[in-house]
């Protein structure tokens, strides 16, 4: 792996390692939040009468705000300093915890939900951006796997303490305390940001000034488009086609713009000029491939544990931590070995991931009425989570490697907005066959399996882009020999 131009003149900061600390708890709860309201909508619907459409926006409310800001945010971080972006994010994510757990009716919610999306959007890629700042080498690779460890326990793991908080809480106010837990959190992260995150510089060029409003405005419109359809909870309608192609000719038009923006020479909001990184377009790529097939099987099987076998919040929630718990082991030792194995690492665990995903597909088609069904996937799903560990850090690590200091926030912006693309896609394609499967055949093991499938081929097509990837790097790594010996 190459570095950039930065290498040289780079010093480790003594506190990176605590400051990594500080920006992977806040991370742990913006994306804790994603999954552990799942398991509570029930108690919602119960304590402020809620109805389905504003159940469904309580949930995909947080992930429409949260990817509408990631780029924007991250680009702003660049500019004015990621310390100050990240306490502002945790500050509005904190505060907005608190308004949900005092929530008096489902509109405050919903409205509290969204604000909070919009904290965890800013937060995210000052995190990833931050390590680029921070680390090198393999020391990057590490705080990498560490982060990835985040990503893989805070979505596997938010249905168990969604589920404990609501068992220990009780029905009634439990829900509340997913809300509440956030907030000695968040003040805590505030105060160590403050002794611990590299200081916030001034803008020095005209560039660092430069806010590119069109970019943000066309950025935010296409995402809009795009994820309003996957979020909104209806069944599937031909409007929502229309939003989707819509969203990605105003996409196409940004991509337009931020070029001609950065001909005239200014600093647009995205550098496209990023995406001549093969590196950088073939990691975005697969993370958004992949993201669209991973966080969809946390759906399914916490909807056929609860509703097809009887499970509590709690048991449907713990059924599915052996893949938090591989995932985790995984993405720490992917960190470590990124640097030696490379995108075939990445390849590996696709590799992996899908296996264990059609393993745990047989079992519950041999097994699917025990009840002790948990225990026959827990092995299968640990070997998905190892698998899935292997993919997200490494993938991250090498996606953003060649990219330069002074652009990591955008950069990681841009890579985020496209898994959180992938998970509202995922959700939305493989629980609208879960559910078809559920209408035609009544049987929640069809169903499940019908979703399960869809996750496994899905990834089959992150995995083809990793092979593909893979295969130009040993084309360019001999060409580059061949030239070499013929010097």
């Amino acid at each position: 792996m190459t570095g950039t131009a930065d290498e040289t003149t780079y010093e480790p900061d003594p506190q990176r390692w605590k400051a990594l600390t500080v920006c992977l708890t806040a991370g742990f709860m913006t994306l804790l939040d994603v999954s552990i309201v799942n398991v509570a909508l029930p108690s919602i619907r119960a304590g402020l009468g809620a109805s389905d459409g504003e159940l469904q926006w309580i949930v995909s409310g947080y992930a429409l705000s949260f990817g509408l800001v990631l780029v924007a945010a991250g680009r702003l971080g660049d500019m004015r300093g990621r310390r100050t972006l990240f306490v502002v994010g945790v500050v509005v994510f904190t505060v907005s915890s608190m308004l949900a757990g005092i929530a008096p009716n489902p509109t405050w919610l919903v409205l509290a939900r969204l604000l909070q999306g919009v904290g965890g959007g800013i937060i995210n890629p000052q995190v990833s951006g931050l390590i680029q700042q921070l680390f090198r080498g393999q020391e990057r690779g590490r705080a990498f796997g560490r982060l990835g460890t985040v990503i893989g326990i805070s979505t596997a793991i938010g249905p168990v303490l969604g589920g404990a908080l609501i068992a220990v809480f009780g029905v009634d106010v439990g829900w509340r305390w997913i809300f509440f837990v956030n907030v000695p959190v968040g003040a805590l992260a505030i105060v160590l940001a403050y002794r611990y995150l590299p200081p916030s510089r001034r803008p020095t060029a005209s560039g660092d000034r430069d806010l590119d409003p069109v970019g943000v405005l066309a950025l935010g419109a296409g995402v809009v488009a795009i994820l309003w359809p996957l979020v909104s909870g209806e069944a599937w309608r031909a409007t929502d086609a229309i939003w989707i192609a819509a969203g990605l000719v105003i996409l196409g038009g940004f991509a337009w713009w931020e070029r001609r923006y950065l001909a005239r020479g200014r600093a647009p909001m995205v550098d496209v000029s990023l995406f001549r990184l093969a590196s950088y377009t073939a990691g975005a790529t697969l993370a958004l491939v992949y993201f669209t097939g991973f966080t969809g099987i946390f759906f399914v099987l916490t909807l056929y544990f609860q509703n097809g076998l009887g499970y509590s919040p709690l048991l449907a929630g713990v059924a599915i931590t052996s893949f938090a718990l591989g995932s985790a082991a995984a993405a720490l030792i992917g960190g470590r070995l990124v640097h030696r194995f490379g995108r075939s690492l990445v390849v590996a665990g696709l590799v992996l991931f899908i296996i264990g995903i059609l393993v745990t597909d047989t079992v519950i088609d041999r097994h699917g009425a025990a009840s002790d069904l948990g225990w026959w996937t827990a092995l299968p799903l640990l070997l998905a989570g190892l698998g899935s560990g292997l993919v997200i850090s490494p993938n991250q690590t090498l996606t953003l490697a060649q990219v330069p200091i002074q652009r990591a926030g955008a950069a990681g912006g841009v890579l985020q907005t496209g898994q959180r693309l992938g998970t509202a896609a995922g959700i939305a394609a493989i629980g609208s066959l879960y559910f078809a499967g559920l209408r035609t055949t009544g049987d929640p093991a069809i169903a499940v399996s019908h979703g399960l499938r869809a996750c496994a081929a899905i990834t089959g097509l992150a995995l083809l882009i990793g092979v593909t990837d893979l295969v130009r790097g040993a084309r360019n790594n001999r060409a580059a020999l061949q030239g070499r010996g013929g010097q």
